[in-house]
């Protein structure tokens, strides 16, 4: 596969290129979608397909779930194009522009010329509007079913094993490992893995490549502070200030500890012209619930009043003691309301056997689907339609929407 993969890298403004383009959050769905059609496209057409990537190279490390499946199934990420590498308006302008949407249906305002060149949409989302196009839209578990019952349908030998372990791996993850109790699984999503199991036997066992796949997804080891800051971000702006929250996945001493830490939030404010940072660290205890603390950093005054209001904070409370720390512009704290930033099941006398502890996204919302996958913090956020100030309230209110999933050691639906 990663060698037809390398050979779209080239594409020529002269000749008429055939783009499959995954959606701006380019999470794990998104990548193998886009990946998996066009290698399959290419396959049964003459045409030039090519799949694109929709964020910039730089922003690809963050996506650590994402490159780890890459390197299980050994493909350098040096084959990909990013959406930086390749000047999609100059193609179309130049008429030789074809558009595939695969994990969405709608392109973004920057993109709106591009939307005439749009032939086919490929989505597991309710339709917001519907495309004048070629439109496959089912409310599955990943888009990747899709794509993967698109492969099946066409010439047997087109389905090869790689091709299949990196769909195989996307539907288990979006599909929290098949688990019914999550409500992101369908039967039809449950159909296709069966299949590719059936198809190729020696692909990983269910459990085991949920486990890595959730580990990977949460491992920030590899990752500049710059990088573990921006893996799952939102902004606030409040009059003229502008804050950062980031939800970072190791614990608060870990964190501190990191060398240099003082020097690495200062650049990360200049460079992105932040008046400061909120980060709330999120780990697990030994009953694998998720538990977080919290550290402010800014050497903007304004920003420090921030730690009063949240050590004030009733609504909800968070009962936070102050920790010690190393820098004076730092301060740290131990959330002792662990869920003061989780949702509850709306059924507040629902059995807790319905909600095994896969993690947040479990309990933030009846929806069978899961939500639009931006960065979880990446959503429309009451601020934006402006509050006269910063407040917990708001700035929990967003981490509320973090969705923590942690791999269980406990018993795990088995492969069947």
């Amino acid at each position: 596969m990663w060698l037809s993969l390398q050979s779209c890298r080239s594409p020529s403004h002269r000749q008429e290129v055939h783009v499959v383009l995954g959606n701006e959050a380019c999470d794990l769905d998104s990548m193998v979608s886009a990946l998996a059609l066009a290698y399959y496209l290419a396959k049964v057409s003459v045409a030039v397909f090519v799949p694109v990537l929709n964020i910039p190279r730089s922003e690809f490390p963050l996506r650590t779930e994402s490159s780890f499946l890459l390197q299980e199934q050994q493909i350098p990420d040096t084959c990909l194009i990013f959406r930086d590498e390749i000047d999609l308006h100059a193609l179309h302008r130049a008429g030789s522009l074809s558009l595939t949407l695969v994990d969405h249906h709608i392109l973004p305002s920057g993109d709106a010329a591009l939307e005439e060149a749009v032939i086919e949409v490929i989505d597991h989302r309710p339709l917001e509007r519907e495309p004048r196009c070629r439109v496959t839209a089912e409310l599955v578990g990943s888009c990747a079913t899709l794509v993967a019952e698109r492969i099946v349908q066409g010439p047997a030998e087109l389905l090869d094993r790689q091709t299949a372990a990196l769909l195989h791996g996307t539907i288990i993850l979006d599909c929290v490992n098949m688990t019914p109790e999550a409500g992101k699984v369908t039967p039809k999503d449950t159909q296709y893995v069966a299949l590719l199991e059936s198809k190729f036997p020696d692909l990983p066992e269910r459990n085991v490549l949920f486990e890595a796949l959730q580990t990977a997804k949460f491992d920030v080891s590899g990752l500049t502070t710059d990088q573990m800051l921006r893996k799952d971000l939102k902004v606030l702006s409040s009059d003229g200030l502008v804050l950062a929250i980031s939800a970072v996945y190791v614990t608060l001493e870990a964190f501190l500890q990191r060398p240099g830490l003082q020097q690495d939030l200062c650049a990360f404010c200049q460079r992105h012209g932040y008046g400061g940072l909120v980060a709330m660290t999120i780990s697990f205890n030994e009953w694998n619930e998720p538990f977080r603390q919290l550290a402010v950093y800014s050497q903007h005054p304004a920003v420090r009043t921030v730690c009063g209001v949240l050590e004030c904070a009733n609504n909800p409370p968070l009962d936070l003691s102050p920790l010690g720390s190393l820098y004076p512009n730092i301060c740290a704290y131990h959330q002792g309301n662990t869920v003061a930033s989780r949702k509850k099941p709306k059924d507040a006398s629902a059995d807790p056997a319905r909600y095994p502890r896969h993690g947040d996204a479990l309990l933030e919302d009846d929806a069978p689907l899961p939500p639009t996958p931006m960065n979880s913090l990446v959503d429309e956020c009451p601020l934006d339609r402006g509050l006269p100030k910063l407040s917990a309230e708001a700035i929990f209110e967003k981490f509320s929407h973090i969705m923590v999933v942690r791999p269980s050691t406990s018993s795990s639906p088995e492969k069947k």
